[in-house]
């Protein structure tokens, strides 16, 4: 499991937005936050402040990272990062 991320130095922000079941987890629709320097950072993050509901969207859901749909932990983190849940239908 990732550690959550030490805040950068520099006061940089990324937008993280959310989406349906992602949104109802979290409480709201997106959050400024400090920037972190991966997915998997940004994980531990979500977890450690919205619980097991966010841990249940993330499990089976993906990352946005600007414009690049990622599960990858080691990906890097940009300016936006849309949270989706896992999507039905076919």
């Amino acid at each position: 499991m990732a550690e959550v991320a030490q805040w950068d130095d520099e006061g940089r922000k990324v937008l993280v937005r959310y989406f349906a079941s992602a949104a109802e987890a979290a409480g709201r629709d997106e959050d400024l936050l400090p920037t972190v320097g991966t997915v998997g950072q940004l994980r531990a993050l979500l977890v450690h402040e919205y619980g097991d509901a966010m841990a249940r969207v993330l499990a089976s859901g993906s990352f946005l990272v600007d414009g690049v749909v990622s599960r990858d932990d080691s990906f890097a983190v940009g300016n936006r990062v849309d949270v989706l849940p896992p999507f039905a239908g076919g």
